[in-house]
């Protein structure tokens, strides 16, 4: 699992993506597979419930357990349902968008995930650094910044500092606004500022950001953890590895799981997903001849409050 690229990767998604879509879409996407199962691995005592997963990477990746929130198909669906209730391109792309991106970021990890899920509960990983949920908060969190894991959240860093521009007003005002209708309602409904809407949309990079260097130090310094940058690593912690059947069994897996998403998906889109996306179109395009509208009677309203107060004079 990541602990900051997922915070980091949707400034840079955001800002390839050469179509309309949402960076707050984007955003919630990539947190989106985490919000049901990461809160809950490494269990909870609340109001007398006891939870604790006897076997933590199965419940988080596997099945039965919540990993099917890292598969594809999961996505599509959420992205779907999304098209429908709220009639929104680019909410519906940019959380497609977001969880693909963490789904894929999380296959760099020796549990990695069930991409095919339901046609396939095989878990696919290259095993970069190990998967440490089993330690515990704390325990993970050291792991992870001790290995190759927290390269790749630098990696992400980087990423967004050498695409400094979209962290800029002049990018926000002019990119990330105009692409989602979320923000100028925040603006109209909430009564919010642009020095807060800013603040807001820059408070995730900071977030992840300071997230990387908090726990780097702390695994070095306060729970002086070894660092191991080889692959794999670190190698004080016990090992969880995805398990492989042998290569036949795994490359019919793998192909039947991923015909089923393909044929799944064309399904999908043909009978529910096209209809959606077109009624979405007439529903964009309504919403924004009527705020053409509201636009063009303001300066109305108030020329003739203006000439009403010269005729009182």
């Amino acid at each position: 699992m990541s602990w900051a690229a997922h915070e980091l990767e949707s400034y840079v998604l955001q800002k390839h993506i050469k179509t309309k879509v949402s960076f707050l879409a984007i955003l919630l996407g990539c947190f989106w597979p985490d919000m049901i199962s990461k809160g809950t691995v490494y269990g909870f005592d609340a109001f007398g419930f006891s939870f604790h997963p006897e076997n933590p990477d199965l419940y988080h990746r596997g099945w039965p357990g919540v990993g099917f929130t890292h598969s594809l198909l999961y996505g599509v669906v959420i992205s779907l349902i999304v098209l429908w209730v709220f009639k929104s391109r680019a909410w519906a792309l940019g959380l497609l968008i977001g969880h693909w991106a963490h789904v894929f970021t999380d296959i760099c990890d020796s549990v990695g995930v069930m991409l095919f899920f339901p046609f396939s509960t095989q878990n696919y990983s290259i095993g970069m650094w190990a998967y440490a949920a089993q330690q515990g908060r704390y325990g993970d969190a050291s792991a992870y910044y001790s290995s190759l894991g927290g390269v790749w959240d630098l990696f992400w860093l980087g990423m967004v500092l050498l695409s400094w521009k979209v962290l800029t007003r002049n990018y926000f005002f002019t990119k990330v606004v105009p692409d989602d209708p979320v923000w100028p309602w925040f603006k109209r409904r909430l009564k919010m500022s642009e020095v807060l809407m800013l603040a807001l949309y820059r408070a995730y990079f900071l977030y992840g950001a300071c997230r990387i260097f908090a726990w780097f130090f702390w695994s070095r310094f306060v729970d002086k953890a070894p660092l191991d940058l080889s692959w794999g690593g670190p190698y004080w912690v016990e090992k969880v590895h995805a398990k492989y059947p042998p290569i036949g069994e795994l490359l019919l897996r793998s192909t039947l799981g991923a015909a089923g998403l393909a044929a799944s998906m064309w399904v999908l889109w043909m009978v529910v997903g096209r209809r959606l996306w077109a009624r979405a179109e007439k529903h964009e395009k309504a919403r924004a001849l009527a705020n053409a509208r509201r636009d063009a009677q303001v300066p109305r309203q108030k020329s003739g409050r203006d000439m009403a107060g010269a005729k009182g004079q």
